[in-house]
């Protein structure tokens, strides 16, 4: 290290930066800094002290000097502060991977580590001040996201609408006329209720919309949280991608996506798809020699490594592109689709009795039949004034643009977004995310799930329970490995310690391990530590790795090739995963003594029955083998193929993985639902049969069917028509590949199903995305089959599966209970108009009662019945097939009851009503008005189970529900007994308030005689 002293007039660099603490908690580094300082004066104070001996003997004056230069040996590991990097230059190196300017700038990958204070093996210190400096000059690993929506623009999108414009239209209309005819004072009334009601709707309407909004914002975020696997002060550790700084080292496997730009420090065999940044579809190949740039955003394809962060958020190119990007989160589900087609047709309906409505009331009005309150007609020809004429017409097209209002009903879509963004929320409870808002519905259509085993039916928590060496069991004890030769003990330590993706750590040789990695890994690591007292560290150091052949689902294997520092003229190859693909590759076997002796046909079927016995007791059976190839060129490149036949069989491993509490009746429940379930796994036959056993996925009556359970390799050479055929039978597929999965899911298309799929490897993408619904695991799920799928089962468990599929069937069932609801209203809304008009000349319901009306089922209502939870019952049901009818022959036949029981109590009042209870127009007006309101608050109880006739099951538990029909009877009751002149209401007395809700609650004895009425439909029946 070199240090200059300072001139007498040189600005001291000393000074703390602006807006840096002046106290902060001494790191390792700054503490080996201060030595080297005190060093330093110390070398200085001795060297003054000669000098001035010098002179003193001399006598001689001496050239003073402004600056000395000394150099001071220090611990090795002295680094350039961190604040003077280049956060910059850093980035934009990596970004345009300038190979030049990394060795020539900046030295090398080794040198760029030194810069930010990186280890290689133990990563950043990571502690409170470290993370706060690297973000505060490099930034934090997040990008500017485009402004959300305004209240204000929610607000705008609902006042464009033409029917409301058109109302705004006809009551500024209204209100411009009665002022001009009866003064400000009197004249206001009609036109400003309309515009105080219109505006009531449209921010009614916004709120609602912009809550909704802000709720998919949140999830959007949720979803974007990757977690990533970081080393910091030596150990692994998962965080957030947000909390990622520059300088990290982060692990890197199959399928990750990388989550900032920077350097390949160590690795094997890595691959990226750099197709997000750059377009191209080739896999990159990422080494240390020609092509050591990662960046952020692209996927990793093949192979296992370590990246050393260098930039992050807006510096990478990823945070640039996603910064200008608005995630649109108003997809159209297909239900909306549906629906929106639905409420055209309802609203062309609609429209055509508006303009019946409107040329009735016109043609009445200029022949003279409509009469005044005082029994006189509204027009005389030319005595009429011109002011009264044009209010009177206004009045009529307001009335019959209301209808239109109340005809459309809009509140379907709203409904829609409200029971998704709803149970969205409350599936994130219940460990699911969902990315897509269509799968929330049509899971509750799926007829079939295709689950992975490990880690979803299974709990994922290996532990190797049973070993062999060759073809005797060992027992595990602390003595076991003393009865085998330390040749073979060896050869199984570079087997478990070099061919894996798992690590170790120890803080110190007195503490426990840390082991970390995959359950599979960490279980053999953790056997072959604490079981068998295998010295992996030994071999670690001992060995030098050449080529790394990664696990992959279609090989089901791994390999390494290493050369050992005591022999190098031996390349060894080493060999783990699936059993039975091992023992093929294999002639020859070590016994206990070390001795290598040939494989005959006996002994490999010997081996082949314990394989099958241990799978038999459900355990996943790893293998292990090796080979050595004597090199003669010393031509590494030459030699990198892994040999794959003649290896000697080392041993085997059984690891035990229990089944998840639960499972069993969730797979009950869903075959009680007609939901069928086929297991896919990369496990053998007896393996994947036993633990289909345990699951209840195969039970007495199927397990005879010798089609039951197949291996992936004869499904996929089945014939067409031999596939199609017996794809309904088979419940387990055995040994299969990705595209097996795939090739089920299309054939299970093909024969009309509505197929749900479960992954989470990379190679699980194709099928995740071919499936109706994509589920993918959000601990072991790898980033690709996240994005490829369209939900995240957050703690990978097959309940939860099962849970998503019962929010499913209640998202369709909440919104059918809004179509019946709001049907309801439509029709009878319609009919009394209609009827009035043409009858009366006159509409019993005026623009703000309708507008009123509109507010309770449309916003109200949705918020009512899109809230409700999932229940027992919806489990009991059969799946909703593709096309299904969305109005169900229950819903008709509960909605026609409905509508005829309040059109024909209505029109009574209307006709009737008047000499019946001896009242006022006016008040007869207000019964109308109370009574249809206060039917359909009773209706929305109705609505609240579409076939069952207890209405009130479970409704303590939706108090949102209860919440809605207060405040909405409250506000009834404000508008007729305080709101007269804005609601066109007369103040009822306590006997009228009785007749109307004695006869609104007549509609619950109604619905409990229409439920006896039976409905041909589908009777639930189990899935085989």
């Amino acid at each position: 290290m070199s240090l200059r002293l300072r001139k007498p007039n040189e600005p001291s660099t000393s000074t703390l930066r602006q807006g840096e603490p002046s106290c902060l908690p001494l790191s390792k580094s700054y503490v080996r800094r201060w030595r080297v300082a005190v060093t330093v004066i110390s070398f200085t104070r001795l060297l003054a002290g000669l000098t001035k001996k010098v002179v003193e003997k001399n006598a001689k004056l001496l050239r003073s000097l402004s600056s000395v230069t000394i150099d001071v040996e220090g611990s090795g590991d002295e680094r350039v502060p961190i604040l003077d990097v280049d956060p910059q230059g850093l980035a934009k190196m990596v970004k345009e991977k300038s190979f030049q300017n990394l060795n020539d700038q900046y030295g090398g990958v080794k040198q760029v580590a030194k810069l930010l204070q990186t280890d290689f093996k133990t990563g950043i210190p990571g502690d409170k001040v470290d993370i706060a400096l690297r973000t505060k000059v490099f930034g934090a690993n997040k990008y500017q996201k485009q402004p959300a929506k305004s209240f204000f623009s929610f607000v705008l999108e609902a006042f464009k609408d033409t029917i409301i414009i058109i109302l705004l239209v006809c009551a500024v209309l209204s209100l411009g006329f009665g002022i001009k005819q009866h003064g400000l004072k009197e004249g206001w009334y009609d036109g400003g209720s309309i515009i105080v009601a219109i505006v009531l709707v449209v921010i009614v309407s916004a709120v609602s919309n912009y809550r909704q909004s802000k709720q998919f914002e949140e999830l959007s975020h949720e979803s974007s949280d990757i977690r990533v696997q970081v080393v910091r002060n030596g150990r692994h550790q998962p965080i957030s991608i947000f909390e990622l700084v520059v300088g990290d080292i982060v692990s890197l496997k199959i399928g990750d996506q990388i989550p900032a730009d920077g350097l390949f420090v160590e690795g094997h065999s890595l691959k990226v798809d750099e197709s997000s940044m750059t377009g191209e579809s080739d896999h990159v190949e990422i080494n240390e020699k020609h092509n050591p740039f990662l960046l952020s955003g692209t996927k990793v394809t093949d192979g296992h490594g370590y990246l050393l962060v260098t930039a992050v958020g807006m510096n990478t190119a990823w945070g640039e592109m996603m910064s200008s990007i608005r995630r649109e989160l108003d997809e159209e589900t297909p239900l909306q689709a549906r629906l929106s087609k639905l409420t055209s047709y309802i609203g062309n309906i609609g429209l055509s009795v508006a303009v019946l409505v409107l040329l009735v009331l016109l043609i009445r009005y200029f022949t003279g039949h409509t009469k005044a309150k005082d029994g006189r007609s509204k027009f005389n020809g030319s005595k009429t004034k011109f002011d009264d004429v044009m209010n009177s017409v206004v009045e009529i097209v307001a009335a019959a643009v209301t209808i239109v209002v109340v005809a459309i009903p809009e509140g379907l879509p709203l409904a829609v977004t409200l029971t998704l963004a709803y149970s969205m929320k409350r599936m994130m409870r219940d460990n699911a995310l969902v990315r897509k808002l269509s799968a929330c519905e049509t899971m509750g259509s799926a007829t079939i799930i295709c689950t992975d085993k490990t880690g979803t039916l299974t709990l994922n928590e290996m532990k190797v329970t049973e070993f062999w060496l060759g073809k005797e069991p060992i027992e595990f004890s602390p003595s076991s490995s003393s009865n085998i030769s330390p040749n073979v003990l060896r050869l199984l330590g570079e087997g478990v310690g070099l061919n894996t993706t798992g690590t170790i750590y120890k803080p110190n040789p007195t503490s426990v391990p840390e082991i970390y990695g995959s359950p599979t890994e960490k279980a053999i690591l953790s056997w072959a530590l604490n079981d068998m007292g295998l010295n992996i560290d030994d071999s670690n150091r001992s060995c030098e790795i050449i080529h790394v052949e990664a696990f992959n689902s279609q090989k089901k294997k791994s390999g390494v090739l290493i050369r050992r520092s005591n022999n190098k003229g031996v390349i060894a190859t080493h060999w783990k995963g699936a059993a039975e693909m091992i023992l093929a590759m294999c002639s020859c076997y070590y016994d206990k003594s070390g001795t290598s002796n040939a494989m005959n046909e006996d002994e490999r079927a010997h081996i082949g029955m314990v394989i099958e016995s241990m799978a038999a007791k459900s355990l996943r059976c790893i293998a292990f083998a090796d080979a050595d190839v004597k090199v003669t060129d010393g031509n590494d490149e030459a030699h990198e193929k892994l040999e794959e036949t003649g290896l000697t069989w080392l041993g085997l491993v059984g690891l035990k993985d229990p089944c998840r509490p639960g499972v069993k009746q969730a797979v009950e429940s869903c075959k009680k639902a007609g939901v069928s379930i086929k297991m896919i796994t990369g496990d053998n036959m007896h393996t994947a049969r036993a633990i289909a056993f345990e699951c209840g996925i195969l039970d007495s009556e199927n397990s005879l069917h010798n089609d039951a359970v197949v291996e992936g390799v004869k499904f996929r050479n089945y014939t067409d028509e031999e596939r199609m055929q017996k794809v309904e039978i088979i419940r387990v597929m055995a040994r299969s590949s990705p595209f097996d999965k795939l090739l089920m899911v299309q054939s299970l298309k093909q024969r009309g199903h509505v197929v749900a799929v479960t992954g989470d490897g990379t190679n699980d993408a194709p099928a995740l995305k071919e499936a109706d619904i994509g589920l993918s695991m959000g601990i072991q799920g790898t980033e690709v089959a996240k994005e490829s799928s369209d939900i995240v089962i957050l703690d990978d468990n097959f309940t939860s599966v099962v849970t998503v599929l019962r929010w499913g069937r209640c998202v369709y069932n909440n919104i059918q209970k809004f179509i019946q609801f709001q049907l309801t209203v439509n029709v009878a809304a319609l009919v009394i108009n209609f009827i009035a008009a043409v009858s009366s000349g006159d509409v019993p319901l005026t623009a703000v009662q309708l507008l009123w009306v509109n507010l309770i089922m449309d916003t109200l209502g949705a918020l009512a019945l899109a809230t409700e939870q999932p229940t027992d019952d919806l489990m009991d049901k059969l799946p909703v097939g593709r096309t299904e009818p969305l109005i169900t022959k229950v819903m008709w036949r509960n909605l026609i009851a409905q509508a005829l029981y309040q059109v024909a109590i209505l029109l009574i009042l209307q006709f009737k009503g008047k000499s019946i209870f001896n009242v006022s127009d006016e008040v007869k007006d207000t019964l109308i008005f109370n009574t249809f309101v206060l039917c359909q608050i009773f209706n929305e109880f109705n609505a609240r189970n579409l076939d069952k006739k207890n209405i009130f099951k479970g409704i303590h538990r939706n108090r949102l529900f209860l919440g809605i029909i207060g405040v909405t009877l409250v506000l009834q009751a404000v508008m007729v007994e305080f709101l007269q002149r804005f609601a066109n209401t007369e103040r009822l007395n306590w006997e009228q308030w009785g007749i109307c809700i004695g006869v609104a609650a007549l509609s619950w004895p109604i619905a409990w005689v229409v439920k006896c009425i039976p409905v041909d439909k589908k009777k639930p029946s189990s899935a085989s």
